[in-house]
C-alpha cells in the first residue's frame, strides 16, 4: 500500500487516479465531473511521460456476463477515445473489460452506480 490508500502491486498501481462513473447501460461521457477526470489523467500522464495507464472496465451486475463484458469493453474505449481528443497519446494508453466480475451484487442503485466505472490502472515499467 502506497500514502493515500493506492494499492501497488509490484506491476500496477491502482487509485492514483479517480475512476470515471456512467448512467446505466450508457457508454457515453457526457457529464462535466468525469471528463474532468479524464483531463486529470491527461495532466498525470504530462507530468509523467514514461507512464502508461490501463483503462479498466466495470458494470454493474445486471445483464450477461456476456454483454457485461462488452459494455465495460465500450466504456474503456470510450475514455480511451476521449483522451485521444484531448492530445494524450494512443500507445499511452490500453483498455481491459472486467465486465461486471467485480461487481456488487444485489444493493441499492447507488451500490451499482459505482460499479458502472472505468479505473486507471498505471502500468509499472517492466
Amino acid at each position: 500500500r502506497l500514502p493515500d490508500g493506492d494499492i501497488d502491486d509490484g506491476h500496477t498501481i491502482r487509485g492514483l487516479l479517480g475512476a470515471v462513473y456512467f448512467e446505466f447501460d450508457r457508454s457515453d461521457i457526457s457529464k462535466p465531473e468525469e471528463r474532468a477526470k479524464l483531463q486529470a489523467a491527461k495532466d498525470y500522464l504530462d507530468k509523467h511521460p514514461d507512464q502508461r495507464l490501463l483503462l479498466e472496465g466495470h458494470a454493474d451486475w445486471r445483464g450477461t456476463s456476456e454483454y457485461n463484458l462488452g459494455l465495460g469493453d465500450r466504456r474503456a474505449n470510450a475514455a480511451k477515445k476521449y483522451l485521444g481528443t484531448i492530445k494524450v497519446a494512443p500507445d499511452k494508453l490500453e483498455t481491459l473489460s472486467k465486465g461486471s466480475t467485480d461487481a456488487k451484487q444485489g444493493g441499492s442503485e447507488a451500490d451499482w452506480g459505482k460499479d458502472r466505472r472505468v479505473d486507471f490502472v498505471e502500468l509499472k515499467k517492466q
